[in-house]
């Protein structure tokens, strides 16, 4: 089968159809140990045939990776505007900190006495995410932004449960809310009752009370929301959840743009995750290593996972899992260390005055971009907004291009797509986050070329629906990709 019947349009072949029989790209040395009988060795785990693997010399492997790497996008390349991810370009400098080999090589079962200096940078992390957030208490062993609301509102649970208030079993959630917020209520075994936004994009005092009772566990919610709005009620709506028995959980993914500013406990949060890709720059996604921790007010200090870092009275430290109220251990071992140093280096290599400029920036970029494209794309909320924008495909329905033509024609112009329809009440959506990273050049630089799309929908709109026209991948068959994926290479005779 080839490549373009797979719907790929590589130029060059795939690393397995470069494969050459007796090439070879590297030479094992003569073995220094008594050669033993691989049957003897392996018995029933030996294979009764050798692995189908390509035969391929080193320099066709290097190029074909190297290829590889240059149709990536990256935010080391250029803006990388997905609204609510946060794709923040990542400082080397800290990457240079996580590498130092007393961190990168720590094993995570070595006695505590002889790691005193993670130690101590994982107990300042954690004050320091206190500080910044209005926290008691954070734990930093949750492994992603999701695992730290999973335990969260696993918190919240436990905090019921020892008062013996178990007839709690709602959780309010705006229509707004990210879509890991209902399901770490539903894997509580919480019921989930949507709480509508407002005409204005914002949640309500009236609606909150309208659905408030003694079975609410908790509300969940995002400030700024999903629309890069502030929540101009929340301490109203934490007073009436609080007043009915329940917690309020802080989803901490848009906190880049709180830092020095203001701090989510200020408001009346009682527990939040901090996802530290989008606030504090450590690297996002790929399927590699992320962290999410989870700070909380002080009632429900008892019930954070463990084990906790504690100092003793002789300025050591020690792990602590003697905590008989913990919801217990989220991860392995002590979550992904690589991630906390990269989040340690940047809040010291800004402090405090940094971090609130950091903030102002997220927020100036975001209404700069706003102000420029308000006049050519249909702006379902107009005002000022905060780290992102929203827009739609509303004003271009005349011409019959949608957001995702909108999308595919970016990739030709070299960026990759913004966040598209998300968030779910915004038909059409498109949400942009340039974060505080972009200079004035790049962001006008992208502000043209989204504005030069919607003038080209008027006047050729098939150059959208065609595209993306100058990539290695042309327009795909998105449906089919969906219900009849192909995720593993298939020999050229497959049918």
């Amino acid at each position: 089968m080839s490549n373009a019947t797979r719907g790929i349009a590589y130029e060059e072949p795939l690393v397995f159809e470069r494969s050459r029989p007796g090439r070879r790209g590297v030479g094992l040395p003569p073995l220094d140990v008594p050669e033993v009988d691989a049957e003897t060795l392996l018995g029933e785990a030996l294979r009764k045939e050798p692995a189908t693997l390509p035969e391929l010399s080193e320099l066709d492997v290097v190029r074909h990776f190297t290829r590889l790497s240059t149709w990536n996008a990256a935010v080391d390349l250029g803006l990388y505007p997905l609204g609510s991810c946060t794709m923040k370009y990542n400082p080397k400098l800290n990457e240079q900190l996580a590498r130092l080999p007393g961190l990168a090589l720590a094993h995570p079962h070595t006695p505590a006495a002889e790691v005193q200096g993670l130690l101590e940078l994982m107990h300042e992390l954690e004050g320091q995410l206190a500080s910044v957030s209005g926290m008691s208490r954070v734990s930093l062993q949750p492994a992603a932004g999701a695992q730290g609301e999973l335990a969260g509102v696993m918190m919240i649970r436990a905090y019921h449960a020892s008062r013996d208030d178990t007839r709690r079993r709602k959780v309010l959630i705006p229509d707004s809310a990210h879509g890991t917020n209902p399901a770490s209520a539903a894997l509580n075994g919480y019921d989930i009752v949507a709480v509508p936004s407002g005409d204005d994009g914002m949640l309500h005092p009236d609606a909150v009370e309208a659905a408030m009772d003694d079975e609410v566990a908790a509300l969940m919610m995002t400030n700024p929301n999903t629309l890069g709005l502030f929540e101009t009620h929340i301490g109203r709506i934490c007073e009436i959840v609080h007043s009915g028995g329940g917690l309020v959980y802080g989803d901490g993914a848009n906190l880049n743009a709180l830092l020095g500013l203001s701090r989510p406990g200020d408001m009346g949060i009682d527990v939040m995750h901090f996802n530290l890709h989008k606030t504090f720059s450590t690297p996002h996604g790929g399927g590699g290593p992320g962290a999410g921790p989870v700070g909380v007010v002080e009632a429900l200090e008892p019930f954070l996972p463990v084990p906790v870092v504690e100092q003793t009275e002789a300025g050591g430290f020690v792990w602590d899992e003697d905590r008989p109220q913990t919801i217990g251990r989220l991860h392995g071992n002590h979550g992904n260390v690589g991630m906390m140093v990269r989040a340690y280096a940047y809040i010291l290599s800004l402090g405090a005055d940094g971090l609130r400029r950091s903030a102002e920036m997220a927020v100036l970029n975001a209404n700069y971009l706003l102000t420029r494209l308000q006049e050519h794309y249909h702006v379902p909320f107009p005002g000022r907004v905060m780290h992102e924008c929203v827009l739609s495909d509303r004003g271009l329905a005349e011409t019959g291009i949608t957001t995702l033509d909108v999308a595919k024609r970016l990739i030709d112009h070299g960026y990759h797509p913004p966040t598209i329809y998300f968030p779910l009440i915004v038909a059409g959506a498109l949400m942009i986050e340039p974060t505080e990273t972009e200079s004035r050049e790049a962001l006008d630089r992208f502000a043209d070329t989204l504005i030069e799309i919607a003038r080209e929908a008027h006047r050729d709109p098939e150059a959208l629906r065609t595209a993306p026209q100058r990539t290695r991948l042309t327009r795909l068959d998105e449906t089919r990709a969906a219900r009849k994926p192909i995720l593993r290479w298939q020999p050229q005779d497959a049918s």
